[in-house]
């Protein structure tokens, strides 16, 4: 085994562990500021033209204000199921159309509520990390068999093992920093 397949290994393990901040980036991404934010609407489907479909794919979504997602739907026949996929999706979002377009206003987060978010926030984060982690474990793992099968020598093994763990600090990083930018948005702090 020779420098190009270790850096082959640690571009597997960036990959694998950028996947892993995106998957937290997109979770927080649905959690609720009292802030229009049109992802909050990502995991609502709509049922239209006899399937279960993405609202994204029906409809363009815009935020005129602070408090206000709008919902155009391409077509204006799957306005009522629209809204109805919007009432439905436990959001604690009400929806209003009004012939042309869905008009879903954020009310504002009460303390404690923003408090129970930051908490999901946590849960979010620290799944991420420990995805990272996981990510780590496994490369760390290859290194060992790698040297116990003589294919790396123990100083290669040695520098690997440090490289990613270098690796896996800065995307643990990442994420705490992306949890600390959501908690700032909720909770002012």
């Amino acid at each position: 085994m020779d420098v190009s397949d270790l850096k082959e290994l640690f571009g597997e393990v960036k990959r694998r562990m950028d996947g892993q901040i995106e998957h937290v980036r997109r979770e927080l991404g649905g959690v609720r500021t009292g802030r229009a934010s049109v992802t909050i609407l990502d995991t609502v489907h709509v049922e239209a033209y006899g399937a279960s479909m993405p609202l994204n794919q029906v409809a363009t979504m815009s935020i005129p204000e602070p408090q206000m997602i709008i919902v155009q739907p391409f077509d204006p026949s799957v306005l009522a199921a629209i809204e109805k996929a919007i009432r439905m999706a436990n959001l604690g979002l009400n929806p209003s159309n009004d012939g042309k377009v869905v008009r879903v206003p954020i009310p504002s987060l009460t303390e404690e509520r923003r408090k129970e978010l930051s908490k999901i926030v946590h849960k979010y984060a620290e799944e991420g990390r420990n995805g990272v982690r996981q990510v780590r474990r496994d490369a760390n793992d290859r290194l060992k068999k790698l040297l116990k099968d003589s294919a790396i020598s123990e100083d290669d093994e040695r520098r690997s093992l440090d490289e990613v763990q270098k690796i896996t600090d800065q995307h643990v990083g990442m994420i705490d920093d992306l949890q600390k930018k959501k908690d700032t948005e909720l909770l002012g702090k």
